[in-house]
């Protein structure tokens, strides 16, 4: 019998006045309940949501260090809300957003990505592709590394907050990466999916 599999559904939208919440599902085949949400609910069906559990992973408007945002896949998702978060609210904390994905057709929110670098100088995007790179693209296709980890996030010196989310085995790595790194694991915050799309 095959494992239950839920694909991970997350909030994109930054808080805002309508109370509209945008979220973000990623669709698998043999899915319980990613093929539905994408493919049978319909605009006037009711859904009933459960609200985040624990404050660990929350970026708050009054934070002006400097933020480190690191996501695997559809980890992207919470982040990307912070993103748009600290744009509604005017912060002006220097963020960095390195980005993890197989290949280019897999990034989400791309148009929105692609013009966040024009729209606001103190956001940095840094992609690293695991399969596939784009033509002419400076770095082989390859995981997030120590190298990498020294050369595209902020200096464990400036005492950054890191935002880590993806699966768990990307979530674990990335943090020994940050730690040795020399980052204060005390300012590095986590969110992680299992196999089974369910928050540990």
């Amino acid at each position: 019998m095959d494992t239950p599999r839920f694909g991970p559904t997350q909030i994109a939208s930054a808080p805002n006045s309508d109370g509209r919440v945008e979220i973000t599902v990623e669709r698998l085949p043999n899915g319980e309940v990613s093929p539905y949400l994408t493919q049978e609910v319909g605009l006037g069906d009711r859904l009933e949501l459960r609200g985040p559990i624990g404050g660990w992973f929350v970026w708050r408007t009054e934070q002006t260090e400097p933020i480190q945002l690191i996501a695997g896949g559809s980890g992207l998702v919470p982040l990307m809300a912070m993103i748009r978060s600290r744009a509604s609210s005017g912060n002006t904390a220097p963020f960095r957003l390195l980005y993890s994905v197989r290949e280019p057709a897999a990034v989400l929110y791309r148009d929105e990505l692609q013009a966040l670098p024009d729209q606001d100088k103190s956001v940095i995007l840094i992609y690293a592709y695991t399969r596939t790179t784009p033509e002419n693209w400076s770095r082989p296709p390859g995981r997030i590394d120590a190298h990498m980890i020294a050369n595209a996030t902020w200096s464990a010196k400036l005492a950054p907050t890191c935002y880590v989310c993806g699966p768990t085995p990307f979530v674990e790595r990335i943090t020994e990466l940050l730690s040795a790194a020399g980052n204060d694991p005390d300012k590095i915050k986590t969110e992680r999916f299992g196999s089974t799309g369910e928050r540990q």
